[in-house]
């Protein structure tokens, strides 16, 4: 998906660095629609968009103010906090101006450690006797270096000023990390909110799946990105009524937003708000998905 490649550890090449200076020179609409031409394949009409990802396309480049505020992950947490309570907001560890050996020492055994400007920015330390500080600062210095904007060129993130900060670990009775709901959220014109689920379960494992269930509950025979969907239908959630209920809280304010949390041992904690999902460029199986969420955004929109 778009952003992922951040993680690729081997140094570009002298083609691909060639290619990247390249890309960086297209105009913003230009880059979108080869972008688009490639993941979705066929070109978008960002005049008068009609399918989901062209909508999406738009909001690259005209984003609402609120977007970026509420799309860095450090500065989000004070509106979930007002939204829904502190209670579901992820303990923070530490969100240090300068992180240095000092920081890491006070670090607990385990936590999560995050940029809050973009996508992937994720490192999971289940035991910190296996990390080091130099690791660490590497990658810190690696993420705070890359500028967001530039990756998929969804304009709100340039808006945001890259910061390092440390979450706790969540992790299950069992001790696994739970699933992440990635909860799509239409709502703005609409009579009440119409939501579908996207549950991806063992995310930083090795059997990654995506599953997609409607309000109900009800799993529904389509796959969003690249994720594979579970062999097997997944347990619903004992408190779903609370997870819908908190999602429709932190999107009533807008048209559309992917409202992710984690809902395990019926407890309930936010994970982030996206307006950009996939950056406009978000496979959908089968492709009529894209027009039929195409109508409902635009329903939402009152176009």
């Amino acid at each position: 998906m778009p952003g992922e490649h951040l993680h690729q550890s081997e140094p570009p090449s002298l083609t691909r660095r060639f290619k990247e200076a390249a890309k960086s020179l297209l105009p913003d609409a230009l880059f979108l629609r080869l972008l688009h031409k490639k993941c979705i394949g066929r070109f978008p009409r960002l005049r008068n968009p009609v399918t989901f990802n062209e909508q999406i396309l738009q909001r690259n480049l005209r984003p609402d103010p609120r977007y970026a505020v509420l799309s860095d992950k450090l500065a989000t947490r004070a509106y979930v906090e007002e939204k829904l309570g502190p209670q579901h907001v992820i303990p923070l560890i530490a969100a240090p101006v300068d992180f240095c050996q000092d920081v890491y020492d006070r670090l607990p055994d385990q936590f999560v450690m995050k940029a809050n400007h973009g996508s992937s920015f994720v490192k999971i330390v289940r035991n910190k006797s296996e990390t080091s500080f130099e690791e660490l600062k590497q990658l810190e210095e690696k993420w705070l270096s890359t500028d967001f904007y530039w990756v998929d060129r969804e304009r709100h993130y340039r808006e945001i000023k890259p910061r390092l900060f440390f979450e706790t670990l969540l992790l299950d009775h069992d001790g696994h990390i739970p699933a992440d709901f990635k909860i799509h959220c239409f709502s703005g014109n609409l009579r009440k909110p119409v939501m579908y689920i996207l549950v991806i379960t063992d995310r930083f494992g090795s059997n990654t799946r995506g599953d997609v269930y409607d309000a109900s509950w009800s799993r529904m025979e389509i796959a969003i990105g690249p994720y594979k969907r579970s062999d097997h239908r997944l347990v619903r959630p004992s408190n779903l009524d609370a997870v819908l209920e908190a999602a429709a809280t932190l999107a009533s304010d807008f048209e559309y937003v992917r409202v992710d949390l984690y809902a395990f041992d019926d407890r309930l904690y936010f994970g982030e708000l996206t307006f950009t999902p996939g950056a406009g460029v978000l496979p959908f199986t089968p492709d009529r998905v894209d027009y039929e969420w195409g109508k409902l955004l635009s329903a939402a929109r009152g176009a």
